[in-house]
């Protein structure tokens, strides 16, 4: 029997659509340095993925200022993804990166999967240098949720048992802010619980890697090391090198073809 509704029909409302939102300086912990900014789409909804970006600065400074200038293009390329640009406790001498840093990151995903912000729980990490190394440790070594869909490293030291590496003066220095006291042991396995090739697994998420051949921190040889492992381990993955690059500080054309391919890469996997 079909019941005709003459007066007093209710009609169902239409769902919300939820406005574009941008946020500063907001705090997903209690701790000084625990701070992003977020910027939500209009449109929001339980699918909708975040892209969180990683600052470098050697773990010992930097701050999510730094990569401000890739959040335009960024937001070109995923006009549906949120995005959370964050800090995270800088290392002193008192107080190594490792685990802290980690554990930042951590903190940043368990806040955003607890917020009420309309987002889904499936999250990309886009690091630099320092930053790049913290998002695939984290990535491959503590993302036991496996909620990370996709993460780019831009100039990120991943294998600290590459010789090329080892042998480079700035080697101990540069980690002692990553490990402390530990940076002063002469084995490379002392970094093994922080070495992000050594944590690869067939259940890794998909990686695209970009490296410089003049680099004058990161040594070339990082990149194809591992892709190497990504390869062994069956993982999906992209890796560029641009030889006349340096640590980041890349021309136009060199930044606008990092750009598409990471857009690219993203929109294949994320």
């Amino acid at each position: 029997m079909i019941v005709v509704c003459l007066t007093g029909c209710k009609r169902a409302s239409a769902p919300e659509i939820l406005p574009e939102k941008n946020m500063t300086n907001i705090a997903y912990g209690n701790l000084p340095g625990q701070v992003m900014d977020l910027y939500l789409p209009e449109g929001r909804s339980s699918t909708t993925k975040t892209i969180i970006l990683v600052h470098g600065g050697g773990w010992s400074g930097g701050s999510r200022r730094n990569l401000d200038y890739l959040l335009p293009s960024l937001r070109r390329h995923f006009p549906d993804a949120a995005f959370a640009n964050v800090d995270y406790r800088l290392a002193t001498a008192a107080s190594p990166a490792f685990p802290k840093q980690v554990d930042d990151l951590a903190a940043v995903i368990k806040y955003l999967c607890e917020a009420d912000y309309g987002i889904s729980e499936e999250f990309a990490f886009i690091g630099a240098s320092a930053g790049a190394h913290l998002a695939l440790l984290y990535s491959y070594r503590y993302d036991v949720a496996k909620r990370i869909r996709v993460v780019a490293s831009i100039v990120g030291p991943v294998d600290f048992t590459d010789p090329a590496y080892t042998s480079s003066p700035y080697f101990h220095y540069g980690l002692s802010p990553l490990v402390g006291p530990a940076a002063k042991r002469p084995h490379p396995e002392s970094y093994l619980p922080v070495n992000p090739a050594a944590h690869v697994t067939r259940k890794s998420p998909p990686t695209i890697l970009f490296y410089g051949g003049q680099d004058p921190l990161i040594p070339a040889s990082q990149g194809p090391r591992l892709k190497e492992k990504l390869d062994g381990a069956g993982v999906a993955s992209e890796l560029h090198v641009y030889p006349r690059g340096g640590h980041g500080n890349w021309d136009e054309a060199t930044t606008r073809h990092m750009g598409e391919n990471l857009a690219a890469f993203f929109h294949r996997y994320l």
